[in-house]
């Protein structure tokens, strides 16, 4: 990283491209044995990266352990990370070493601080983010096994097949352990609010009366075995397992949650749950890596709100609209037969179509964005039919490790009214290139550069951080230039990140309504009422995660900044962008440091 940098950023620290220290062995070896015994823990991880094979094989045919136990053995990880780490001095490690260390610290104690609480899987938020309920709209194993099995458990094998087959089996386990979960917290207060219930109960009564051999499951393993000449009775053999072992653990998973909600409150925020306003500082404190409270988060929010949408008034008014607020301008937009396609799968291959069409767009701008020179493989999918209800508008899946598999932008595309064109194009880059694509092609073509745990933690801050940040500078390059609704688009989503610190905080810490928090989004970003009411569940389901993106994006931008300033004549895009890059990701209250770190600044 550091002789990289320092062949195109001026300034950069000679400390940083010294040779290792002492320190450097022992902190790789320690790194290392980590990042096994957190792959032990995290099977699911190990197959995302690619990593599920050679002396990991095993792995491959096991999933998460969502139990008490699971629980306890992530608690005892994290808290050994500390004291082992402990032994390391710091100040004898090279700059990058030293990154590397305050990152894998950092995640260690926020996981410690997690386990204060009895639900939430505090100690697991090592690689992700807070999430109190066990079962909800996006989270718990039927939102998430199905398409994992689909699309990232790869096949080139019998024995790839085989493990395929004991993972289904092992998903009537952990259903099991959550409806245990599900049942111990409602007794002691803990259930998701009526609205999420309801869907997250739809979702599972869904996928549970499609016949077993009718289950995407059944029928990826079956064309992929068939694709690779790989015979057996695969369909028959899964959809046996299906019918015998998973749908009964899914009809008591179904019976536990019906019971545990069946008094749901309507309550939207955390606050209502045993110690919830501790849960939110420390869910906060997860999603934005800072120890910004909840009342600082707001008020940024609704001051670049204000400044955002003076900008898009400038740009409404070039285009003829003129009249209304900037909201009722933007929402205009929504039902413009110009942005809309027919809501059939003709109409989703034309949406499809245009992601593919705009992610060329912003491929030819990544010369002037950074010097990587990364390939960068993706597809676009739309999220699939049996959990768009609950699922995200957009995400990424990062491509594995071994080049086997590229990243997989989604879509959901639940209806196209959720997405007309002029918004495309920035979550095109924001998902794709140079967003979420690009930050996870680094960790993937180059692993060699980072210590491997850096892959396994997940700093969301950073991460979304990034992808907002890859949005304006798309647009900076000129990508709107002959699209001004595509600008318009853009500005919006920027917009509709500063709103959601405003809401997440409003709903978890300022005892918003859920109505209250749709309303506010709706009033002010011109967004659908359908989508800002997915997204409104979504905060309420995963607190704090949504105040990550305009956080990690203001700090990325303060950086840069401060780094112009300091370097004049001498700064150079690509560079600072190729640096925050190959960092691998780091809580962003550690970026300004770990710059400094690098570069001879400050």
């Amino acid at each position: 990283l550091a002789s990289a940098v320092a062949a195109t950023l001026p300034g950069l620290s000679r400390a940083a491209a010294a040779a290792p220290s002492a320190s450097a062995p022992a902190l790789a070896a320690l790194l290392a044995s980590f990042t096994e015994e957190l792959l032990q823990l995290a099977p699911e991880t190990a197959t995302s990266l690619g990593l599920d094979h050679g002396a990991r094989q095993s792995l491959k045919s096991q999933l998460d352990d969502a139990s008490h136990e699971g629980e306890a053995r992530w608690s005892t990880q994290v808290k050994s990370m500390l004291t082992r780490l402990a032994a390391i001095n710091p100040a004898q490690l090279s700059p990058t070493d030293q990154i590397h260390y305050d990152s894998v610290k950092y995640a260690a104690t926020v996981g410690i601080q997690g386990t204060q609480f009895f639900y939430g899987g505090g100690a697991r938020a090592f690689t992700g983010g807070a999430a109190p309920y066990v079962v909800s709209q996006q989270n718990g194993a039927l939102t998430r096994i199905p398409e994992f099995l689909n699309t990232q458990h790869q096949i080139a094998n019998s024995a790839d097949a085989e493990a395929y087959l004991e993972r289904i089996n092992a998903l009537a386990r952990v259903f099991d352990q959550e409806s245990a979960l599900i049942a111990e917290h409602a007794a002691r207060g803990v259930m998701p609010p009526r609205f999420i219930a309801s869907n997250a109960l739809g979702e599972l009564v869904h996928f549970r009366q499609l016949p077993a051999i009718q289950q995407p499951l059944v029928l990826s393993l079956a064309a992929r075995t068939k694709a690779q000449g790989i015979t057996g009775e695969w369909d028959t053999r899964a959809s046996a397992l299906l019918q015998s072992q998973v749908y009964p653990a899914l009809d008591r998973l179904i019976a536990a949650f019906t019971k545990a909600t069946a008094h749901a409150p309507d309550t939207a925020g955390i606050y209502r749950l045993p110690d919830g306003d501790a849960y939110y500082r420390w869910a906060l404190k997860l999603g934005t890596t800072t120890d910004l409270s909840a009342a600082e988060v707001h008020a940024i929010g609704l001051d670049q709100n204000r400044a955002i949408q003076a900008r898009m008034d400038t740009v409404l008014k070039s285009q003829g609209l003129t009249q209304g607020s900037v909201g009722d301008r933007a929402r205009a937009l929504n039902s413009d037969p110009r942005q809309l396609v027919a809501d059939t799968d003709e109409g989703r291959k034309e949406l499809l179509d245009y992601c593919m069409d705009r992610m060329a767009a912003t491929r030819a701008l990544v010369p002037k964005i950074s010097g990587l020179g990364l390939k960068a493989p993706l597809m676009v999918k739309r999220v699939p039919v049996d959990i768009q209800d609950g699922a995200p508008l957009g995400y990424m899946n990062p491509a594995s490790l071994d080049g086997v598999r590229p990243a997989i932008y989604y879509i959901n595309l639940k209806s196209t009214a959720l997405w007309p064109r002029y918004q495309i194009p920035t979550l095109t880059a924001h998902e794709g290139i140079p967003g979420h694509a690009w930050q996870g092609a680094y960790l993937a073509e180059h692993s060699e550069a980072i210590p491997l745990i850096t892959l396994v933690m997940n700093f969301n801050a950073y991460i979304e951080g990034w992808a907002l940040y890859a949005e304006q500078s798309v647009d900076e390059l000129g990508y709107y230039t002959n699209d001004p609704f595509g600008q318009i688009g853009y500005l919006q989503a920027q917009q509709f990140r500063a709103c959601r610190l405003v809401v997440d905080t409003g709903l978890h810490a300022m005892h918003w309504t859920r109505e209250q928090a749709i309303q506010f989004l709706v009033t002010e970003t011109g967004k659908g009422r359908d989508a800002m009411t997915s997204e409104i569940d979504r905060y309420c389901a995963n607190p704090g995660q949504a105040c990550g993106y305009k956080v990690g994006h203001n700090e990325i931008l303060k950086q840069r900044e401060r780094l112009r300033t300091k370097l004049g004549d001498k700064f150079k895009l690509t560079a600072f962008n190729d640096a925050v890059i190959m960092t691998g990701g780091l809580p962003v209250a550690q970026l300004g440091a770990a710059i400094d770190q690098l570069l001879a600044v400050g």
